[in-house]
């Protein structure tokens, strides 16, 4: 007589087959802290060091694929990478079924789609955005493109710490042709080319909604631009509930740009699309929106409000003091 296992029961085994034997390594078992697309990541203590760290490995099933190459190189990847907003990778190592695994910072905190709820102003929240791209734009000058920006990939610690996570699908890249003056005068970053290595013609790579068009179509090239409409759509998500009111135009416009169907017509680098973002939030004109006459002189009172309002008020007082003056 056969017996059926419940789904429950079935989850429980294959969580209880990936868990994994760190048995002949430095590290001891915990707990489990979830479980993404290449793999769980796991609580562990490094014994040697007497900490806890995250322990990231493939899955027992996909031990034949192609997983076990791209988790090495994504610890090799964020080793590349030492920048406040990346976590830092410790350690790499095989387990003695075979499967690879590397240990990193263990990040206490909130993920973005989770944290964000707690954050009801705007400009907090375009701060945090600001953190974001920065680390991008630093793993863009580095060579490398995340290809998975999203608000679930993104951590917010206990102390306002930001930082980017799971480069499982990131590429490193190389220029493709050299960097061209910006509007500033200065010389930007160049645009780049994913050299692709062993990513089939076809392949779609992201999360639906945040993936550039040309993403979406499995295209096999893509460049940094591909990042920057991610992060339209991560910014998109930070403005959906931060107001009661419409959204400024001006951050409207940033939004549209950085997410253009076409790559031609987005930003050309992270770091012009930051730019746009604090100009925004000190109060200047931002390259997005072009402002008339009207709009620029309105945008000039609100940014100097505070002055205004204290020489109006000096100058009622100085009427007042000499309508009421002893005759």
């Amino acid at each position: 007589m056969s017996r059926w296992l419940s789904d429950s029961a079935v989850e429980r085994l294959r969580e209880a087959a990936d868990s994994p034997d760190l048995a002949g390594t430095r590290y001891r078992l915990i707990d489990k802290l979830g479980q993404g697309g290449m793999g769980g990541v796991f609580r562990v203590e490094d014994t040697a060091l007497e900490r806890q760290v995250a322990l990231k490995v493939i899955s027992v099933g996909d031990r034949e694929s192609d997983w076990p190459a791209r988790l090495l190189q994504e610890a090799r990847v964020i080793a590349k990478l030492e920048h406040p907003g990346i976590v830092p990778v410790h350690d790499t190592g095989v387990l003695a079924d075979g499967r690879p695994f590397y240990t990193m910072k263990l990040v206490q905190g909130k993920r973005l789609d989770e944290h964000v709820a707690t954050i009801p102003g705007l400009s907090d929240r375009l701060r945090i955005f600001l953190r974001i791209c920065d680390a991008v734009a630093f793993a863009h000058a580095h060579g490398v493109l995340h290809r998975d920006l999203k608000p679930g990939n993104v951590m917010v610690g206990p102390f306002g710490e930001v930082l980017v996570m799971d480069w499982g699908l990131s590429k490193l890249v190389g220029a493709s042709r050299g960097a061209a003056a910006g509007p500033s005068g200065k010389n930007e970053a160049p645009v780049t080319e994913v050299v692709e290595q062993g990513t089939a013609h076809g392949s779609v790579l992201g999360t639906p909604g945040y993936m550039a068009p040309e993403q979406t179509r499995g295209e096999p090239s893509v460049d940094q631009r591909a990042d920057i409409y991610s992060l339209g759509a991560v910014l998109q998500f930070l403005l959906a509930d931060a107001l009661s009111q419409p959204i400024p135009r001006a951050l409207a416009a940033i939004r549209r740009q950085a997410m253009a169907a076409d790559s031609a017509d987005r930003y050309s680098s992270v770091q012009e699309l930051a730019n746009d973002v604090a100009h925004f939030l000190d109060g200047l004109p931002v390259s997005a929106y072009p402002e008339g006459p009207l709009a620029r002189a309105w945008r000039w009172i609100v940014r100097n409000r505070a002055w205004i309002l204290l020489l109006l008020a000096y100058m009622v007082t100085r009427a007042l003091l000499i309508f009421f003056r002893p005759r």
